[in-house]
């Protein structure tokens, strides 16, 4: 009896080590792994957010979306900051989902030389994403949670896979779904996660589909409240310039918080895949929107583990890739 307990122990030991081999980054990554090299790092970040929130109110939505699209495309790894040039012949800035539309960067760039001036070295690009993405949240009234640190940069982008793997604003509920599952996050995450777009604005070319001809039907999309329909296409005409900004949420667009479930409910969901996640019949989607926008508390507690979760995302750790001292290019190029 002993020895079969003896072997199934080991057994389990080896299959522990081959998973921990196969995905050793979870493992690695800890809330305090900066506490004796960069103790203050959280609140630097937070500091140079509330800076430039003096003068540009949608910057923690943005540094936020930063974070997400990051992590769709090969992880959390901060490969969507590197300009085009030297090794990096296509850049993720470039990818139809962040051209003309992530936004941020600057304000990244000044995180990074506060860092470097404190603890230079030592903090990744790919953490500072996760850090300004919390601090975001906090600031805007939203949760605040642990971030896990120990994420490395990539020393390479990926354009095609940016151009592939983020999801668009008018995907099918089919799709929108599969590429969460693509990454390691299921259904609760998606809803979660797509409340924050209970902050921040989109341009008229992300929805005007659903105003004018949708599906190719020549007509509206259906689940568009109507009073709501008719503002965004006086805001948003036929033809008319389709980087004109739009409120996600009309009613708190600033503010990080439960609305955006409210607003499915009475079919003022922006995009296509909001209102999708509480207008596709019979999806699971339907009862987290419910509960997300009667509790508040349930929302954000959820948010808080899926954005962990998303941060989870095939982190570099370990000796892989490196630490840039400059977010924008790979050391030494």
């Amino acid at each position: 009896m002993l020895c079969a307990t003896t072997t199934g122990s080991l057994l389990l030991a080896a299959i522990f080590s081959a998973l921990t081999l196969l995905y050793p980054s979870n493992a690695q990554l800890s809330s305090t792994f900066y506490s004796s090299t960069c103790p203050n790092v959280s609140s630097i970040v937070s500091s140079v957010i509330q800076q430039a929130l003096q003068s540009d109110s949608r910057i923690t939505a943005s540094l936020t979306r930063l974070h997400f699209h990051d992590c769709f495309v090969n992880g959390c790894d901060a490969s969507l900051l590197l300009d085009q040039g030297g090794n990096i012949t296509l850049s993720e800035k470039s990818a139809t989902p962040n051209n003309n539309s992530a936004r941020g960067f600057d304000v990244v760039d000044n995180i990074k030389t506060a860092v470097e001036n404190s603890c230079p070295g030592v903090v990744s690009c790919a953490d500072i994403l996760a850090l300004a993405a919390e601090a975001s949240v906090s600031l805007a009234g939203g949760p605040s949670w642990n971030v896990l640190l120990g994420r490395r940069d990539a020393v390479i982008a990926n354009q095609s896979g940016a151009n592939s793997s983020i999801p668009s604003p008018t995907e099918s509920f089919a799709n929108l779904t599969a590429k969460f599952f693509a990454v390691g996050l299921n259904t609760s995450d998606l809803v979660a996660l797509s409340g924050a777009h209970t902050f921040g604005r989109a341009q008229c070319r992300f929805f005007n589909q659903r105003l004018f001809n949708f599906s190719g039907t020549g007509s509206p999309d259906p689940t568009l409240n109507s009073t709501y329909l008719a503002t965004l296409q006086q805001n948003c005409p036929q033809n008319g310039n389709g980087s004109t900004l739009n409120n996600l949420d009309p009613s708190s667009p600033n503010t990080f918080d439960n609305n955006y479930y409210a607003n499915l409910i009475t079919n003022q969901g922006l995009l296509q895949t909001d209102q999708e996640l509480f207008s596709t019949n019979g999806s699971s989607t339907i009862s987290i929107v419910n509960n997300f926008a009667s509790n508040q508390t349930a929302f954000f507690q959820a948010f808080a583990q899926s954005m962990i979760n998303m941060g989870n995302i095939k982190p570099l750790t370990g000796s892989q890739g490196e630490i840039r001292s400059d977010c924008k290019k790979v050391n030494g190029s």
